[in-house]
């Protein structure tokens, strides 16, 4: 059985896998946002871009303050777009040596 350091980093891989929580961490990327932009930006109902958002804060990587009436959302560690362009490297080499093959 896995020990607990292993079960917590799986638990932040989770959170980032899906495709909506990725493309908001790269809409946050540029800075801290508002629900009422990132929203827009998704093209998607507002209670399931919040699902996301609640989930990315409850695992740690996004924090959020009220502004009035606003809720903004910031990526609280940065190095998590480190994590996301090393993902992404080794998807190009991994594709490109497929299309290698078949040339």
């Amino acid at each position: 059985m896995p020990g607990p350091k292993y079960t917590y980093e799986a638990e932040l891989f989770k959170a980032i896998s899906h495709p909506t929580r990725i493309e908001i961490l790269k809409i946050l990327q540029e800075g801290e946002k508002c629900v009422c932009d990132i929203v827009p930006a998704l093209g998607m109902e507002q209670s399931n871009v919040s699902r996301h958002l609640g989930l990315l804060k409850k695992e740690g990587i996004l924090s959020s303050r009220k502004d009035g009436l606003k809720m903004i959302y910031r990526v609280e560690d940065r190095r998590v777009f480190e994590l996301l362009d090393t993902a992404r490297e080794i998807l190009r080499k991994y594709w490109e040596e497929r299309r290698e093959m078949l040339l």
